[in-house]
């Protein structure tokens, strides 16, 4: 997102359409102020999905998914945010902004698309190939794959022999091109080129725009390597694509699941026996990148492993990337078939109900995988054994953000080391929410952190002018300077702040005007509360556009904001509580929260000035001070 610059995305915004957009996928039908439809991410009968004309959003009432026209396409596409921008920005026929520090940006692209013609015709060729060679529809057939799911992967065969392709590139000898794409190997020794795949049934790699970025090759024979893939080059990266994506991606939205295998043959197999949501890694292990993307793709991720030690090795490796993206709204499990099988002789001999039903009962969640590995690794029998179990969870619970699957995994820890949850929660770090509530609480002699106060600009109120208190920190930074992480759960004094907080941040996001009358700037730190620190983001991306954005254009704007779970929380409240068109009502909630603020900000000014007048001593103060006195102690009951 850093690479492309925030004026542009909000300027996209602005030209895109999110009714036109969301059309271009499924049939909306107009239901008042809104439109509707059956949600795209999630099976259901009767619509609850609804996209806002006027907030520039759309958002589920069954599934809670929610966002702007980009999150939009993300989610239905499974595409990054650059490729979704940029692809957005095409269909309207806007140019995409040249990136600072990256002049070449024209000639890579050209590059790419040259190197993806290269890899198109060559993906054609093969195809031909392969209906001219008897032995490798033989193997195919064997292997119980059809025609139909053959040319559904663009599957083909590479001939063997030195350069079969020259029959298809008259520039065979000379192109530099058919080398940087990995088709052709270069000899360095004795300057002669031949093809990189001979004698292979090749499986053609696709991006999520549907482009062929390189190829897996399997040899028919024995013979090593099993599996040959393209190298890595300016089109192809293994740690970042996944095999059969793009023909699994219906199949993965309609059922909410995505399961990943080791082969190329595996996709393929389970797709011809009715298993289409299933995926691939390229020769590698699982990567944080992949697991990003397959969590982007469906609330249930569920890696298929042989149960050999390298299919435990790989498994291991998935959850060590996996901790950190772990979510308390997704599922991850590990499946690992019997030894004598993988995915696709599995699904052969036993047929697809009995796979999906080991899917369903026989896969492993994380907290379950996690706690047996390290637990064949010890004796938990002895005391030594279960501190040495302790001291290996230790770092991989450190890695765990998402909330209940943190004391989930905490208390599943606790049982089996025979400790109780809050010994374990001591010597791992992460305290119960209890806990933490009462650890992060100041104590009463602490002196609180330093909050600078937000500076209006001369002669322009309270928020007439930017605020530059934090201008030029970066978001961590300036929050370390607040003295406590924005998601740690908020001590007990600042409840009724941090209630209020929740309140003023759903009436923001179902109207951002309010955030131009929020005059927040003498808020003291003591009761700075999470929600509060989330209005400061609201109200700086809100002043500083020219006119009050969309509400999903600000979310947008926050998407990769720490502060972004909140705000998704908050809109989806307030979605329940404020209807479209309710603009008294909605005006008239926030005049009384409005209120309520300002009496908020005010109680820490009349204590401070009620200390003062109490050091004079009552019997020295004149009349107007006793009456102001009185007030002060009214007001701060």
């Amino acid at each position: 997102m850093a690479l492309i610059p925030e004026d542009f995305i909000q300027d996209l915004l602005n030209r895109l359409d999110i009714v036109e957009v969301v059309e271009r996928y499924l049939p909306l039908k107009k239901t008042g102020q809104n439109y509707s439809a059956c949600c795209p991410f999630h099976k259901e009968k009767s619509p609850s999905f609804t996209v806002s004309p006027t907030k520039q959003f759309y958002h589920c009432f069954g599934c809670g998914v929610h966002g702007s026209a980009i999150g939009f396409v993300m989610e239905y596409e499974g595409l990054g945010f650059q490729d979704t921008v940029e692809k957005l920005a095409e269909s309207i026929g806007m140019q995409m902004p040249k990136r600072e520090g990256r002049r070449d940006e024209a000639p890579r692209r050209q590059l790419q698309s040259s190197l993806i013609e290269l890899n198109t015709r060559a993906m054609h060729f093969y195809r031909e190939q392969l209906k001219r060679h008897p032995r490798a529809i033989d193997y195919l057939k064997r292997r119980g794959l059809s025609g139909q799911i053959a040319a559904r992967f663009g599957l083909g065969y590479a001939p063997d022999g030195w350069h079969p392709l020259a029959d298809c590139f008259s520039d065979y000898a000379s192109n530099p091109q058919l080398g940087e794409v990995g088709l052709v190997i270069d000899n360095a020794n004795s300057g002669r080129r031949y093809d990189r795949f001979r004698d292979r049934v090749l499986f053609p790699i696709l991006d999520g725009k549907g482009q062929v970025i390189g190829f897996g090759g399997r040899i028919i024979d024995q013979g090593e390597p099993k599996y040959l893939n393209s190298p890595e080059t300016p089109l192809f990266q293994k740690g970042l694509e996944l095999y059969g994506l793009p023909q699994a991606r219906a199949a993965i939205r309609a059922r909410n699941r995505v399961l990943v295998v080791e082969g190329y043959m595996d996709v393929v197999a389970l797709a011809q026996l009715g298993v289409e949501y299933a995926v691939a890694t390229l020769g590698t292990a699982c990567t944080p990148e992949h697991v990003k993307k397959l969590m982007r793709l469906a609330d249930q991720v569920v890696f298929s492993f042989d149960g050999d030690r390298a299919g435990r090795k790989a498994a291991w490796r998935a959850l060590e990337n996996s901790l950190a993206l772990a979510s308390d709204g997704k599922t991850l499990s590990f499946l690992f078939l019997p030894a004598e099988h993988d995915p696709d002789s599995y699904i052969r001999e036993f047929g697809r109900e009995a796979f999906e039903a080991l899917i369903d009962h026989e896969a492993l969640g994380l907290v379950a995988f996690l706690c047996r590995e390290l637990a064949a690794q010890v004796d938990l029998s002895t005391e030594e054994g279960k501190a040495k179990f302790l001291f290996l969870a230790k770092p991989l619970v450190e890695q765990v953000r998402a909330p209940a699957l943190g004391v989930l995994l905490r208390k599943k820890l606790a049982e089996m080391a025979g400790l109780n949850a809050a010994e374990v929660s001591q010597l791992l770090g992460g305290a119960s929410p209890m806990a933490a509530r009462q650890a992060s609480a100041p104590a009463p002699s602490a002196p609180q952190a330093a909050f600078k106060p937000r500076q209006p600009a001369s002669g322009n109120g309270a928020w007439g002018g930017k605020s530059n208190d934090w201008k030029g920190k970066s978001r961590d930074g300036w929050r370390r300077d607040q003295g406590r992480d924005e998601g740690a759960p908020p001590p007990a004094g600042e409840r009724q702040a941090s209630d209020l907080g929740f309140e003023l941040l759903q009436i923001l996001l179902a109207a951002p005007k309010y955030a131009l009358e929020l005059p927040q700037n003498e808020l003291p730190a003591n009761e700075l509360s999470v929600s509060m620190r989330a209005i400061l983001r609201v109200v700086d991306f809100v002043v500083e556009q020219p006119e009050v954005p969309a509400t999903g254009h600000l979310l947008e704007a926050l998407r990769e904001d720490t502060c972004a779970p909140l705000l998704a929380s908050a809109f989806a409240k307030g979605r329940d509580i404020y209807r479209e068109g309710d603009e008294a009502i909605l005006a008239q909630t926030w005049q009384q929260a409005l209120a309520r603020y300002l009496l908020l900000m005010e109680k820490p000014k009349a204590a401070r000035r009620q200390a003062e007048l109490a050091a004079k001593g009552l019997s020295n103060l004149s009349a107007d001070e006793r009456a102001e006195y009185g007030r002060l102690v009214l007001l701060g009951r």
